[in-house]
């Protein structure tokens, strides 16, 4: 038994102690049916501080009353708890209430009963996950105040491994997250989220980045949370307020992390150099189970920003080399084409050398053939003392034989030439009325040898275009020199010079075969044989055309053929861009 000195008498008590409204406090919940336990409790402990913190009881007079109490208020930190009440084992069906229905695992429990016996201490220490067993007899207030003491230990060290425990998982949680981010402000605003996650409380928070190089002012501010929101992207220090610029200025310039009151600056340095400075401040001051899970969370802030900043430098080298890749891709391309085209080019050279040869082995023997078999006879003419007349007969046939032989030659160099990529055009301004006239005068001959009539027809003013003479003057030739050679004896031709201020044409009309349907479709290409024959046993190396076509198109000009049918003559039309001068 207990000293008379050392029992708790039941005072009542007129009230509770003042307390700053504001201070932190441990709650203590008194569950007993005697009204005069929870006055006695309140008495003896009516001046009790731990830590600083002052205690808050809570009272409940039944077991029912306990239930609803410890599920409003399930940060009690410990309780004081009768076994007796409303039956036998009221207080043992409330712990276990509280351990496995309300899953409380840190409240710490303190029964007391004023009748031992009903309640084996033994069996109820093993039974039930109390903290200690006391008979209200021998509950001095000395000894109240050591069992409450050593529970509120026991319930701050329980507590502080819960929330390490509760802090390490966000931060886990959070790191996984973290390195998800691609982009530099969604990884701000997403530390500032965390980080209030992480204390579990509301705080407003400002988070800046720095590049290295050492200059002081040189930041950027990328989240805000709070009445901190309003800062986000200024775009210099100075638009801050000059109080939370001075501590961002002072947190660079220690590099370390500052806890202060209600203020928490946190300070990273990144592997590539970047320095973040994260201010927070909460509505309350921060335990040091916090602080060391901020400190703890800040340390992998670093992989965090690296992890972006390598991210976006990855981008940029994928861009450039997308960009390389595309311009690599393009230049191959190019030189693709390039080389595409030359291949079409050996091709068409070398149809064009397959052409000439065959050429050279079938035109070009008639006549050589010819003069080898006239110079022969006229050898053995010359040798048995033959008339003049008769070796001029023999020499006439050489000459004419030279001469087709001469004209086709010219004409494979002409297309030779004309089909030169690289050939450069002289161009001048050129009065295609006097050159038509000229071209007309030199086949005016060839015309009368057949009976034809050559007529010329332009406009009083001159025509001009820039072109070149020599080439132009080849073109019209040909057409010229065809139309004498296809029209019949006694036919005429017709050559009209006119046009507008864009455009100036000739067209050559004859009254020869005309053209099939057939010939109009392989008109201006090579070697071809129309179905129309030379009406004066000429011969047709089937070159001249598509030598007219080459030199028009590399002036810029069109040259078109048209006949109303076989035995209606034919008209060809070279088409050239006017010269500026020649324009109104």
């Amino acid at each position: 038994m207990a000293d008379q000195d050392d029992v708790l008498y039941l005072i009542e008590d007129d009230g509770e102690a003042p307390s700053e409204p504001h201070a932190r406090r441990w709650k203590i919940a008194v569950i007993d049916d005697d009204q005069a336990v929870h006055e006695g409790t309140r008495f003896a402990l009516s001046d009790y501080t731990l830590n600083g913190q002052t205690l808050e009881i809570l009272s409940a007079y039944s077991a029912a009353e306990g239930r609803e109490l410890m599920r409003q208020h399930p940060d009690v930190a410990a309780v004081l708890l009768d076994v007796i009440m409303e039956t036998d084992d009221a207080g043992l069906a409330l712990v276990e209430y509280i351990r496995n229905e309300l899953r409380n695992e840190t409240v710490r429990i303190i029964l007391r009963t004023g009748q031992p016996g009903q309640a084996p201490e033994r069996r109820v220490i093993v039974d039930y996950d109390i903290n200690d067993y006391k008979a209200k007899t021998e509950l001095t207030a000395d000894k109240l105040f050591t069992s409450l003491t050593a529970a509120l230990r026991s319930y701050q060290q329980l507590e502080r491994m819960v929330q390490t425990r509760r802090g390490l998982e966000i931060i886990l949680d959070a790191a996984s997250t973290l390195y998800d981010f691609r982009s530099m402000q969604r990884l701000a605003e997403g530390v500032l989220t965390q980080i209030a996650s992480l204390l579990n409380v509301d705080c407003a928070g400002i988070l800046v980045l720095r590049d290295g190089g050492g200059v002081q002012q040189d930041f950027a501010v990328l989240a805000g949370s709070g009445c901190y929101s309003r800062f986000i992207g200024c775009p210099t220090p100075d638009s801050l307020d000059s109080d939370l610029r001075q501590m961002v200025e002072d947190a660079f310039r220690r590099r370390k992390h500052d806890f202060n009151d209600h203020r928490t600056v946190l300070y990273v340095r990144t592997g590539s150099g970047r320095e973040v400075v994260v201010l927070l401040q909460a509505e309350r001051e921060l335990s040091e189970t916090d602080r060391s899970l901020v400190e703890i969370f800040g340390s992998r802030l670093s992989i965090a920003f690296d992890n972006v900043i390598l991210y976006q430098q990855l981008q940029a080298a994928n861009t450039q080399l997308e960009d390389r890749v595309t311009q690599r891709t393009r230049a191959l391309m190019q030189a693709n084409r390039r080389l595409s085209t030359q291949w079409l080019r050996l091709q068409r050279a070398n149809g064009f050398k397959n052409e000439i040869l065959g050429t050279v082995a079938h035109d070009l023997k008639n006549p050589l053939g010819v003069i080898l078999g006239r110079t022969e006879m006229l050898t053995e003419l010359i040798a048995a003392g033959s008339a003049k007349e008769n070796v001029a007969t023999q020499i006439d046939h050489i000459r004419d034989a030279t001469k087709r032989l001469t004209a086709m030659v010219d004409h494979l160099i002409s297309d030779a030439i004309a089909d030169a990529f690289d050939i450069t055009i002289r161009r001048e301004p050129v009065d295609l009325s006097a050159l038509v006239s000229d071209v007309a005068e030199a086949n005016r001959p060839s015309a009368v040898n057949k009976q034809q009539q050559i007529a010329v027809s332009s406009p009083g003013h001159s025509d001009l275009t820039m072109c070149d003479a020599d080439r132009m003057r080849e073109a019209i030739d040909n057409l010229v020199s065809n139309a004498i050679k296809y029209s019949p004896i006694g036919g005429k031709i017709d050559i009209v010079v006119n046009g507008d201020a864009d455009r100036v044409r000739i067209s050559v009309s004859d009254q020869g075969a005309g053209l099939s349907p057939e010939d109009l479709d392989r008109l201006f290409g090579r070697f071809q044989r129309l179905s129309a024959k030379p009406t004066g046993g000429e011969s047709s190396t089937g070159l001249g055309l598509s030598i007219v076509k080459r030199i028009v198109d590399m002036h810029g000009g069109e040259v078109t053929a048209d006949s109303a049918g076989p035995g209606q003559g034919a008209t060809f039309t070279i088409t050239l861009p006017a010269a500026i001068e020649a324009r109104p």
